[in-house]
């Protein structure tokens, strides 16, 4: 499927790029290419082949979500090099 100039130089202002002419030029070939095999994949018969996300059959594998207690206060500030009775204490980073 050849693609036009003005095809290729709309895609580009969609795109905002600024392309050269000789730029133009290699991107329409390489756009009609693209193109050319797509038409060639529509050729497929799929009409037996069921829509799928994945080539494989993926399952998640998770743990139940189930609520528990949180970390005490006191245990989770244990290790920190510096913290309040609440909060842990870091570095100012913003001026």
């Amino acid at each position: 499927m050849k693609i036009s100039m003005e095809e290729i130089e709309h895609i580009a202002v969609l795109a905002r790029l600024s392309l050269s002419g000789e730029e133009k030029e290699v991107f329409g070939l390489q756009l009609s290419s693209i193109l050319d095999y797509i038409e060639k994949l529509n050729e497929l018969d799929t009409s037996d082949t069921e829509p799928t996300s994945h080539v494989l059959l993926l399952n998640n594998i998770v743990r139940d979500d189930i609520p528990r207690d949180s970390l005490p206060r006191e245990e989770a500030l244990k290790n920190a090099p510096a913290h309040t009775d609440k909060f842990y204490r870091v570095p100012k980073i913003i001026e």
